[in-house]
């Protein structure tokens, strides 16, 4: 069995961090997404990976490697530009063979991993089995119909008029049936080859089609909201360790990670949160569910549920709280300004000023 996974796309609702940084590679606690859906794979036993890859291919392969690193074997299938689900199974044809395979979305993230998804499979062998999630508002997704037993009977991408809140989650896996279905769709109204028109070529046909409710957690970190959330969900389970320096006049409460060369001085940690390797925090505070990448620099500020890239910093700014900040990013305090109030009032005014 084979795994493709999906690290093209533009991460528009990521913007403006994903202008410079592709979005599968933003961290969540202090490690890419997409290397959390790798070691998913190789816990599941798979080795060889296909990876689609569109304009951020470059920083991608210098991330990931040849894979070896996740004890995988990677290889590179470029995409000119998306043009859908369908389509990256469909040009990664010749990698993928006749084997079957789990086709992963590498910015999605799924607690637990997916090794009793990829074993159940293989005893069953289906044609087709898709992951589902209720949600509040499906006309984001592609979106599942069952009948009365449970059995998919249609899927249809981003509906306007969505048909259930059972939306798919971003892992698919497949027999070599899927390809023949690829190469029926037609592009859809967003000009794309929507895997779900393929997976519904499949029940059309009466191909064996199977859903599995996901009851953990899973999120499509394509917003910020979203990779906040995520990042909140894995720092619930980090063990405390301090490898970093904590002075004697700082604090670290809970669970709380100092990696090695990171330095706490003046401050006080609340955990869960992750503080990086050669990071300095000064002066200040850093709250829960909060993760500083490598070597930035907090002075002087107060920081809670946040993530922040690595070589950047922040100084004397008060509180930060729910953002993301790239690399590189240099936050400071504006100037004081002087200021002054010109009046012209009339006989028997009054005038309340906040100075």
């Amino acid at each position: 069995m084979k795994a493709l996974v999906l690290s093209g796309g533009a991460g528009t609702r990521l913007r403006p961090i994903t202008h410079t940084s592709a979005k599968q590679l933003v961290p969540v606690a202090n490690k890419p997404v997409l290397f959390y859906g790798l070691e998913s794979i190789a816990a599941a036993g798979i080795t060889e990976v296909g990876m689609i890859v569109g304009d951020t291919a470059a920083e991608i392969e210098a991330a990931v490697g040849d894979g070896s690193a996740f004890g995988l074997k990677v290889t590179y299938i470029p995409q000119e530009r998306p043009l859908g689900l369908a389509h990256a199974v469909l040009i990664a044809r010749d990698f993928l063979g006749d084997d079957d395979f789990v086709m992963y979305l590498g910015d999605n993230f799924v607690v637990g991993g997916i090794s009793d998804l990829v074993e159940e499979f293989r005893v069953c062998r289906p044609d087709a089995q898709i992951l589902l999630t209720h949600v509040p508002d499906p006309r984001s997704f592609g979106v599942a119909e069952l009948d009365a037993s449970g059995r998919v009977v249609g899927l249809e991408e981003k509906p306007r008029q969505p048909k259930s809140d059972l939306a798919l989650v971003g892992v698919y896996l497949f027999t070599p049936a899927v390809h023949e279905a690829v190469r029926a769709v037609q592009p859809s109204w967003r000009g794309e080859l929507e895997i779900t028109d393929a997976i519904q070529h499949l029940i059309d046909a009466d191909a064996d089609v199977r859903s599995t409710l996901v009851e953990g957690y899973w999120k499509d970190t394509g917003n910020v909201g979203d990779m906040l959330e995520v990042n909140r969900t894995v720092l619930e389970s980090v063990q405390r360790r301090i490898d970093g320096e904590v002075d004697e006049r700082s604090e670290t409460v809970g669970r709380v990670v100092v990696e090695r060369g990171a330095r706490i001085l003046n401050s006080r940690i609340v955990g869960p949160a992750v503080i990086g390797a050669g990071t300095v925090v000064r002066d200040s505070y850093v709250g829960p569910f909060t993760s500083v990448a490598e070597n930035c620099r907090i002075t002087g500020s107060e920081l809670e549920f946040s993530i922040v890239l690595r070589d950047s910093s922040i100084d004397g700014v008060g509180r930060i709280e729910s953002s993301l900040i790239g690399r590189h990013v240099e936050v400071t305090p504006t100037a004081k300004v002087p200021s002054a109030h010109r009046l012209v009032l009339g006989d028997h005014s009054k005038v309340q000023i906040r100075s």
